[in-house]
C-alpha cells in the first residue's frame, strides 16, 4: 500500500528534484500532495499554494532549505506525519529535534534514491 506523502517545496520545473520526486512517488504507487510557492502542475496534478489539511499523512519529503522551513513547522506538525525526510540541502537540526520530540521519525536521505532501492 502506498504512503501518502507531502512534498513540501514542490516545483513546476521538471529540472527540480522536487518535481522528479512527485513523479517518482506517483509511479511507485504513493499518493502525493505537492505544496509549493509557485503555481503550476506536475504531470497534471496541481501544486497547492495553500496549506491543505492532509488526513492519513505518512511522510513529509522536504525540498525547502532550512532558512525557509520555520514558517512551515506548525503546518508540518498539524499534519501529524509518521516521518520527515530531509533531502540533500534541507538538513535542519532544529526541526529534526522538534520533530523527534513529537515522536516523528526523521531521515536524512534522498527520496529519489530511497524509492529506487526499495527503501521508501
Amino acid at each position: 500500500m502506498g504512503k501518502k506523502t507531502l512534498v513540501l517545496g514542490a516545483s513546476p520545473n521538471p529540472e527540480r528534484y522536487a518535481w522528479k520526486a512527485v513523479v517518482s512517488l506517483k509511479k511507485h504507487g504513493h499518493e502525493v500532495v505537492p505544496v509549493g510557492n509557485r503555481a503550476g502542475e506536475i504531470e497534471g496534478q496541481a501544486i497547492h499554494l495553500d496549506r491543505p489539511d492532509i488526513v492519513g499523512l505518512d511522510t513529509v519529503s522536504l525540498y525547502l532549505n532550512a532558512e525557509r522551513q520555520p514558517d512551515f513547522y506548525q503546518y508540518i506538525f498539524d499534519q501529524n506525519p509518521r516521518r520527515i525526510i530531509f533531502n540533500p540541502g534541507t538538513e535542519n537540526s532544529e526541526l529534526g529535534k522538534l520533530a523527534r520530540g513529537k515522536g516523528i521519525e526523521t531521515v536524512e536521505g534522498c527520496t529519489l534514491v530511497m524509492l529506487s532501492i526499495g527503501a521508501y
